[in-house]
């Protein structure tokens, strides 16, 4: 005879959601998610790329960093076919010789999202393709809707998002989309930008890569944004925060920030892939990453 019980086990948690209560749903997902490679946002190495790609990557690659997220350009010079004057290919060529892959990139949509020119976007996707990426991140909105933008303006992004999702859909890709602080701000009545973004895309086609360090600082907790949407954070950028001054970046593990207890909801995000990053260091760079992908290895995967 079929119990409930058995029911429950042999249709699984999707199957039988109807019987059950969200509050259920919810505690059967939190869980860690299975991650077991540690990536770096390259953007926190980018002098040294610019002084010497091949040995920035082999120092990363030295101290075990297995994964790496790229980001468009660098300081002075601006490519659309290329990283740190590698041609893509060859790039990747540096990347597999230190076996690293990069399953993400950061990419400058600014011209697509502000007018609708997607030339240099389809563009940006070929690259994104050309090193193996799964995910094409927007790193940022326009400049002025990051500084003055109003809630239909969001949705104007939302809808553009959707647009581009459907092109990185089509060229294997998934879409995501890269927070800071502003996007929280409450516009009135408590809505901000970035739930337009979550409610105004479709889930099928953008993701989301949450900078722990900028929903902290902007107020907010990681977890109770997952049980609010969960599985659209695909991605984490892993920053710490100092424990005395908010507005300064510190290495994962040594600041405020209690990482251990997003990274227990990780499975309820829908995380796949985490990047350790820090946008300004005050030591060694290279002492600096150890330390963070350090703590990462032995206390969050």
């Amino acid at each position: 005879m079929t119990t409930r019980r058995s029911f429950l086990q042999k249709a699984g948690l999707a199957g039988a959601a109807a019987f059950i209560s969200p509050s259920i749903i919810t505690s059967a997902f939190a869980q860690p998610a299975k991650i077991s490679k540690i990536g770096i946002g390259l953007f926190t190495v980018r002098e040294q790329l610019t002084a010497d790609v091949k040995a920035t990557i082999e120092q990363v690659a030295k101290i075990g960093y297995n994964q790496v997220e790229t980001y468009y350009g660098y300081p002075g010079k601006y490519e659309v076919k290329g990283f740190w004057g590698l041609p893509a290919k060859d790039f990747n060529g540096l990347l597999k010789d230190n076996k690293i892959t990069s399953p993400s990139g950061h990419y400058n949509t600014s011209e697509f999202l502000s007018s609708g020119d997607d030339k240099t976007l389809k563009t940006h996707i070929e690259v994104a393709n050309s090193v193996g990426q799964k995910y094409f991140v927007i790193p940022a909105l326009p400049t002025d809707v990051r500084t003055n933008g109003t809630l239909d303006d969001y949705k104007r992004m939302a809808t553009k998002f959707n647009t581009a999702g459907e092109l990185c859909k089509k060229a294997g890709l998934k879409l995501a989309y890269h927070n800071h602080n502003f996007e929280y701000k409450d516009q009135g009545n408590g809505a901000t930008g970035y739930d337009i973004l979550l409610n105004e895309t479709d889930a099928n086609l953008v993701s989301f890569e949450l900078d722990i360090f900028w929903a902290v600082n902007a107020g907010l907790n990681p977890v109770d944004l997952f049980k609010k949407n969960p599985g659209r954070y695909k991605m984490f950028h892993v920053k710490d925060m100092d424990k005395q001054d908010k507005s300064v970046f510190a290495e994962v593990g040594s600041g405020r920030i209690d990482f251990k207890s997003i990274f227990a909801e990780s499975k309820l995000a829908g995380l796949d892939y985490i990047f350790t990053e820090q946008d300004l260091i005050k030591k060694d760079v290279y002492q600096s990453i150890t330390e963070s992908y350090n703590y990462v290895k032995s206390n969050l995967i």
